[in-house]
């Protein structure tokens, strides 16, 4: 079993990406590694680390100044598009990770690997923690900008298989963001949606408002790539406002210094909580193969946690239960396109 990983992908490559790929051939005696990229900055890194780790050489890099569709159709020599190449032609490379540019990844996805049977467009599902025990996932978060209904009960669809995989909950709540919990609140989309979501063979429990996402009381949210896209940033710059806060507080004034001594350890859960990178990346759902999307600004545990998150979601068989959780949505929803 290989995972293909973009060695030069992310605002810490290859230094962070190297080690999260030794990290993670050392998690599983059965896993084989293939890092794209420059084999000599590689084997600079890997030393003599080269146990079932192969390198790929590649000259170019796509950046996040590239044209994603131009940038995948010309530098056909650049780690990613040679990722792409691997997974799409060889059947033992079941995923591939990158913490390189979002909109190439999805354009190489797209372009050289296909989508799912079924399946109108792939969309990217990042897990989100709760106030509870429990995380959430958001789909779309940024893949598709604008959708229509049909596109929105796929999603459900995917967010609720993936779910049930990584969190190991059998009928995860799947909730649609909105305005307002009622059923006639929302946009037209979201209006238009609502009714046949409640056909879909998933746990459809209503509306879900911005303010109520990591409540807990609900395990996928469904929404549009844009919507999306913005609530997730704004969790994002939330959470790590918070923490900005405390700290400048606590720093401030000798009390709170003293007090922090004593609330160290709480104060450590609260960020390893507030953690989104703890899981991994955000699977790319919906393609032929699995593909996971890291931040950026990643460092080695997030790469090794994306690799274990393809393993698992293949050893799972993600894929084919979309696949039969999308022909059993089509057998009882045979006028969603009418």
């Amino acid at each position: 079993m290989k995972v293909v990983v973009d060695a030069f992908g992310g605002d810490n490559a290859p230094l962070e990406v190297v080690e999260g790929a030794v990290l993670a051939v050392k998690k599983r005696k059965d896993l084989e590694i293939v890092l794209t990229g420059d084999e000599t900055k590689i084997k600079e890194i890997l030393g003599d680390r080269t146990d079932r780790i192969e390198i790929v050489h590649a000259s170019e890099v796509i950046t996040n100044d590239d044209v994603p569709t131009v940038a995948i159709r010309q530098k056909k020599d650049s780690s990613l598009v040679k990722a792409f190449d691997l997974l799409k032609e060889n059947e033992n490379v079941v995923g591939l990770v990158s913490a390189g540019s979002t909109g190439a990844i999805l354009s190489g996805a797209i372009m050289k690997i296909g989508r799912i049977k079924g399946i109108s467009r792939p969309a990217l599902a990042p897990i989100l923690p709760t106030k509870k025990d429990s995380d959430v996932i958001i789909i779309d978060s940024g893949a598709n900008v604008d959708c229509k209904p049909e596109n929105l009960l796929h999603f459900a669809i995917m967010g609720s298989a993936y779910y049930s995989i990584v969190e190991g909950v059998e009928t995860p709540r799947v909730a649609l963001l909105n305005n307002g919990s009622e059923e006639h609140k929302g946009n037209e989309l979201t209006k238009e949606t609502y009714p046949l979501m409640k056909k879909l063979p998933v746990n459809f429990v209503g509306n879900v408002e911005g303010r109520e996402v990591m409540s807990g009381d609900v395990d996928v949210i469904v929404t549009d790539g844009f919507a999306g896209n913005v609530l997730l940033k704004g969790v994002e710059g939330t959470a790590g406002a918070i923490l900005s806060v405390l700290k400048k507080e606590i720093k401030a004034r000798f009390w709170s210094k003293v007090g922090y001594l004593f609330m160290r350890k709480s104060f450590k859960q609260i960020k390893s909580k507030l953690d989104i990178n703890k899981h991994g990346g955000a699977p790319f759902l919906g393609c032929k193969k699995l593909i996971v999307k890291n931040h950026g600004s990643c460092g080695r545990e997030n790469i090794c946690a994306s690799i274990m998150q393809v393993v698992k979601l293949h050893e799972n068989k993600l894929n084919e239960k979309i696949e039969n959780m999308i022909n059993s949505m089509t057998s009882k929803m045979e006028n969603v396109n009418d």
